[in-house]
């Protein structure tokens, strides 16, 4: 018998990281709204007198790790990272408070003002580097657009530029057909590739509410359930939304979903995710190439994985080509080997050296 267990192991980096995990230098809790009272979880690393680093994080509700900074030289750079609203360590939580009081107010007007105001509090009066991938592209973009000033240099992973056929690739796919024709190649979509965990995520909604999965998700998340079979249902669909997009973000999905698979974390990503794409973003159609002329000075330096199932490298493509429209190709424009995830070894390691490789800021 041939023992397969070898072939597929993980394809995130290792020991291949070139600066270590380290403990954060400061950390704390900012106001940033009252009623209710968001207060954002912040963490500095690397030199107080260092180049800011603005790292803003996916999903949206995807929580920051210490992982993420290794990214970065400590001995160069100030690198701050935050949970943004309803998630992580910041206050309160949508799984600790519920959607009712945690998304009031959390939408991503209110996410770009919350930047400014960490800025403000952590006195950095400079110019930074803003580093995101996934949702945390979009973020920085929309920052970036609104705040052109305040932006040194884009970094940007996993492109997510939020229109709606993004989105219906990686919720909608064949799932209205599933019940009759579970591998019928109705529609382009991730599930082409994750058929067993496509299943899972699609089985959670009756036959007859698959016509939008997105929609029969967040009906899910905005009942106010009253009985212990309520509840449960609402953890089952979190989880199922929550372990669906982990199994899509690396090449070779991992054996287990990790944070994806806890509930107080997939409470919050899930019903956050939900409330953003069920309002569009909170932005106008198109809102980011619409206005790539305003950010078409900064230098901007994308990475994106080729066979990326959560946000298909389309749209790395459409980004890459309005800013050389706009007069201004990205400064880096690199396609690795590898899915969605930052942690995937290609990936990781050239946003290690384009921010090793960025001129110093005078």
């Amino acid at each position: 018998m041939i023992d397969f267990s070898e072939l597929q192991s993980t394809s995130t980096i290792t020991d291949e990281w070139k600066y270590p995990e380290a403990g954060a230098g400061r950390s704390g809790l900012l106001q940033v709204a009252s009623e209710p009272n968001h207060r954002l979880y912040w963490e500095e690393y690397g030199s107080r007198t260092g180049e800011p680093v603005m790292f803003l994080h996916g999903g949206p509700g995807g929580a920051c790790a210490p992982i993420m900074v290794r990214f970065f030289d400590p001995t160069r750079y100030r690198v701050i990272i935050f949970d943004q609203r309803g998630c992580g360590k910041s206050e309160p939580t949508v799984a600790d408070a519920g959607p009712a009081v945690a998304l009031n107010g959390n939408t991503t007007d209110c996410l770009v003002e919350d930047i400014n105001k960490l800025r403000g509090a952590l006195g950095i009066t400079s110019k930074m580097h803003v580093f995101g991938g996934s949702w945390g592209s979009t973020l920085a973009l929309v920052y970036a657009i609104r705040y052109p000033q305040h932006v040194a240099t884009l970094i940007l992973r996993g492109i997510f530029l939020g229109c709606r056929d993004d989105l219906l690739y990686m919720y909608q796919g064949n799932a209205e057909s599933f019940a009759d024709a579970p591998f019928a190649l109705t529609r382009p979509g991730s599930y082409v590739s994750y058929p067993e965990e496509w299943k899972a995520f699609v089985e959670i909604i009756p036959i007859d509410q698959r016509r939008d999965m997105m929609a029969a998700y967040k009906a899910i998340f905005d009942m106010n359930p009253t009985t212990d079979a309520e509840r449960a249902l609402q953890l089952r669909a979190a989880l199922a939304w929550s372990v669906w997009e982990a199994a899509i973000s690396n090449l070779i999905p991992e054996q287990h979903p990790g944070k994806f698979g806890e509930a107080a974390f997939a409470l919050s990503f899930a019903q956050i995710e939900a409330h953003f794409f069920a309002n569009d973003l909170f932005l106008e159609h198109d809102y980011i190439l619409s206005r790539i002329d305003r950010i078409a000075y900064i230098q901007t330096h994308i990475v994106h994985g080729r066979f990326d199932q959560a946000s298909p490298l389309t749209q790395a493509s459409r980004l890459k080509e309005a800013l050389t429209a706009a007069g201004t190709p990205p400064a880096t424009y690199l396609v690795t080997n590898a899915g969605h995830s930052a942690m995937e070894l290609q990936t990781a390691l050239a946003l290690t050296a384009i921010m090793d490789g960025l001129p110093l800021l005078g």
